[in-house]
């Protein structure tokens, strides 16, 4: 599975330099507003030491890392809901993305012209946070109106669903996000097909000025007020560094980031933190012919595990035969672990857990 992520914001606060610098692929950046109109994407690999690790080891033919697509969409302004600014094609795009990444301005540099005039997080926040909630009351409205032809029947289940999506229609209204109406597995079923823009899972990527990529700033605390309302992540990035960064090799990367006193890039952190926010893990395969990392969500059992390769591993799913990272690593081989009684045979309930090394056999 590859996930797929839409970045989104106000005109110019960073959004396709950050995607520069994630997918190297010379995505336009300027200036000026509606730079980018129809959505550029890339596909990016998932940064993970253990993939490599395991690649020392086994030595294959290649080494394929997981990857997620990033569709940078255009600048949304007030009024993208009524189609402003090309607002009704920028919104659709983000109807197809897994989640929502938020970049925010803080920074404040008199060379970059900010749409609204002034470098203000909380109200750029909600700028875009409003658009998404008129759109979705659009959508919401148009259902209520079919439900209650429909409801004309007499049918008791079209009258329920009617009151649900009602009660959302009114939450919308009073300008909440769809992600905080209170609503249980049955409710949702009854708007799960309109793709609420505003009940997607959103990770907020504060862009400041280099001075601030270890310590913050006033706006980044902001930002991080608003994220706790929904227990969002805010992952800290300086767009200019980053872009710099992503035209090094390895080792040159890695006193860059030295010198400048961080760990990891703040695009290594991004991609980590999508990968959390929507509860994805990674297990592996190693053979001659290549080491692979797979992505499943937390709790996949190994049957569903098998069938992200293939669809004919699930089908003829027999059993798995496991190994736990460390223990693969620590042994040093397959061979190795297999002999001192790490290689588990696990079944059709076995949940998988983040960095298995896995064998599946199958019946074809």
């Amino acid at each position: 599975m590859s996930l797929k992520c839409g970045i989104v914001g106000l005109p110019n606060v960073g959004k396709s330099t950050l995607f520069n610098a994630l997918s190297n692929a010379g995505a336009e950046s300027a200036n000026f507003p509606f730079c980018t109109i129809d959505p550029n994407i890339g596909l990016v690999p998932v940064p993970d030491e253990r993939l490599y690790k395991l690649s020392e080891l086994v030595n294959p033919k290649s080494t394929i890392p997981a990857s997620i697509e990033f569709v940078d969409i255009a600048g949304l302004v007030k009024g993208a809901s009524e189609g402003k600014g090309k607002g009704n094609a920028f919104l659709s795009h983000i109807r197809e993305v897994d989640l929502i990444i938020h970049v925010v301005r803080c920074f404040d540099d008199p060379d970059v012209i900010h749409v609204e005039g002034s470098v203000d997080p909380e109200r750029d926040i909600h700028i875009i946070e409003d658009e998404l909630i008129l759109k979705d009351l659009e959508s919401v409205e148009k259902r209520v109106e079919n439900l209650k032809k429909q409801a004309k029947s007499g049918d008791k289940k079209i009258a329920a669903q009617l009151h649900i999506v009602e009660s959302l229609r009114d939450h919308l209204a009073d300008g909440h996000s769809a992600r905080n109406f209170k609503r249980g597995a049955d409710e949702t079923s009854a708007f799960r097909d309109l793709f609420l823009l505003s009940d997607k899972p959103v990770l907020y990527a504060c862009n400041v000025a280099e001075s601030d990529i270890n310590e913050g700033n006033q706006e980044v605390e902001i930002v991080k007020e608003i994220a706790s309302e929904y227990d969002d992540q805010v992952v800290t990035f300086c767009a200019k560094i980053e872009a710099e960064i992503a035209e090094l090799d390895e080792d040159e990367k890695e006193m860059f980031l030295e010198e400048l006193g961080v760990e990891h890039s703040g695009l290594d952190r991004l991609i980590r933190a999508a990968y959390d926010k929507l509860g994805l893990i990674t297990y592996f395969t190693a053979g001659e012919k290549e080491v692979r990392a797979w992505t499943i969500k937390r709790g996949t059992k190994a049957p569903q595990a098998a069938g992200v390769i293939h669809s004919d591993f699930e089908r003829g799913f027999i059993r798995a035969e496991t190994i736990a990272y460390n223990d693969y690593v620590n042994l040093g081989s397959e061979k190795a672990a297999r002999e001192a009684g790490k290689m588990r045979q696990e079944g059709k309930d076995y949940v998988v857990k983040d960095g298995d090394v896995m064998l599946f056999r199958f019946n074809v």
